[in-house]
């Protein structure tokens, strides 16, 4: 678990105005957790003038955006997260550029040709590797922002239910009597609570684009449906250091995207899967409301920034509940599952084509291993981190599978949730492969021959679909 996870506590040290920004806080007395937009804080230093103790560090040319931040604040109306204040967290974030100085950059047309004909090429490779057919109806070059943009529709349905829970809890512990009595207050902190939400949220996604190299980076799938995506500035930055020409790091990338596009455009159950999982997690969210109900008796208006030490002290912690640990072992097996198999599958596809084939597929696991952005913005935002050994065992898991039964029976398994391995399988790869399968033929003869002379209307064979090839695989596939 994250220690902060859902995007609680502290927001990022960092401020938007860099070390100048540090001195401002320091100076500002060091009592209690940072502002998240700047603002003094009344009841602490400079108590006896709010408005000098709120705006009197900040330079005139600041001002004005303050007052605009604050307002956006207090009038906001809609859902558990600001998601407006988010994209524009986001979209600053993204403009400053990645501590290694690289600045986000529209892509030309050379480096959007560049990315189709990678696409273009890896499915071709794909086609020989995995019996499902090309998900990419689109190959898109965006930039850092663009990626911004097309993903924040995923990010807000993956955090706005615990971002509601949460948001729910709060309101639930007060008494009914007080609830009555402060409806402009809890109206008030529902609004700084988007507020809260919005600014981590926003800050976390900016981060997060200045390091993915594609739309599927964290198994999700996070842009729009049949659209396989790379990031060209990010593409080379991963490249830089690795000694392998850029041309190979790009089709490689493109063939990771291309397979995760495959998986999830012909597995139609699979997305609900995952995203039901974070659902599923997200209603068993218990929180300390003990806690919770003794820093509401004694809140004190003169004094908020209680209420942010309460919250960085783990209020909201998740419970370690028999169900979160359910969802959780469901999502952390399906996303080991699709991060395996798209391993195993983009290797024997780039493994006879590509020189720096293994070279690049370690630097990924690698990369995955050491919990880059996207495993830390993932467990900031729902309160998971992915274990590297599951991914192993899953990639080494499916391509055992793929010598034991070949491709077409390989990919049968993603015909029905049920017929995936487990976390137990998981542990002990190779019995699941050479686990006894049922032959189910006969019987699925039986059941035609029943449905063809048991029907006066001619029903057909349970086997056969309307193109006669048996449905999603022929017998010889099982």
């Amino acid at each position: 678990m994250s220690d902060t996870p859902f995007g609680f506590g502290l927001p990022p040290e960092e401020p938007e105005d860099g070390d100048e920004g540090k001195k401002k806080d320091q100076g500002g007395g060091g009592q209690g957790p940072a502002n998240p937009f700047g603002f003094g804080l009344p009841g602490g230093p400079g108590a006896d003038n709010p408005l000098a103790a709120m705006f009197g560090s900040m330079n005139p040319g600041d001002l004005g955006a303050a007052f605009q931040q604050l307002g956006q604040m207090l009038s906001y109306e809609g859902g558990p997260v600001n998601w407006e204040m988010a994209k524009q967290i986001a979209r600053q974030t993204v403009a400053q550029g990645t501590p290694d100085g690289v600045k986000d950059a529209s892509v030309g047309p050379a480096e959007r040709s560049a990315v189709q004909e990678a696409v273009r090429l890896a499915d071709l490779w794909l086609d020989d590797a995995t019996s499902l057919p090309s998900g990419a109806g689109l190959a898109v070059a965006w930039s850092r922002a663009e990626w911004v943009e097309a993903t924040l529709p995923v990010w807000q349905e993956l955090v706005d239910p615990v971002a509601e829970r949460v948001g729910t809890a709060m309101g639930d512990v007060l008494p009914e009597e007080m609830q009555a009595m402060a409806g402009p207050l809890i109206g008030m902190m529902r609004s700084m609570g988007g507020a809260m939400f919005g600014s981590q949220i926003g800050q976390a996604v900016g981060v997060l684009a200045g390091e993915v190299v594609g739309s599927t980076d964290i198994g999700l799938p996070l842009g729009p449906a049949g659209k396989a995506a790379l990031l060209p500035v990010n593409v080379e930055a991963f490249g830089k250091d690795l000694g392998v020409p850029k041309d190979e790091v790009r089709l490689y990338l493109a063939l990771r995207e291309a397979a995760h596009q495959r998986l999830f455009s012909h597995v139609p159950w699979l997305r609900s899967h995952l995203f039901g999982a974070v659902e599923g997690y997200a209603r068993g969210i218990k929180v300390d409301t003990a806690k919770l109900e003794d820093v509401v008796g004694q809140f004190d208006p003169q004094n908020p920034e209680e209420l942010q030490q309460a919250l960085q002290q783990g209020m909201f912690h998740p419970e370690d509940t028999p169900e979160q640990k359910v969802a959780l072992a469901r999502l952390e097996t399906a996303l080991a599952l699709v991060e395996g198999w798209v391993d195993a599958v983009v290797h024997a596809a780039a493994k006879p084509r590509l020189g720096s084939a293994d070279a690049l597929r370690e630097t990924l696991r690698r990369r995955r291993a050491s919990g880059g952005p996207a495993e830390q913005t993932f467990a900031t935002l729902i309160g998971l981190e992915l274990r590297p050994r599951r991914l192993r065992d899953a990639s080494r898991l499916w391509a055992s599978l793929t010598d034991a039964r070949g491709v077409d029976g390989r990919d049968t398994l993603w015909s029905h949730p049920d017929m995936l391995p487990t976390a137990s399988d998981l542990d002990d790869p190779d019995g699941f492969v050479h686990r006894e399968q049922l032959d189910f033929s006969e019987l699925d003869k039986m059941l035609g021959e029943a449905a063809d002379g048991g029907s006066t209307g001619g029903e057909p064979n349970l086997r056969k679909d309307e193109d006669g090839d048996g449905g999603t695989k022929g017998d010889g596939d099982r």
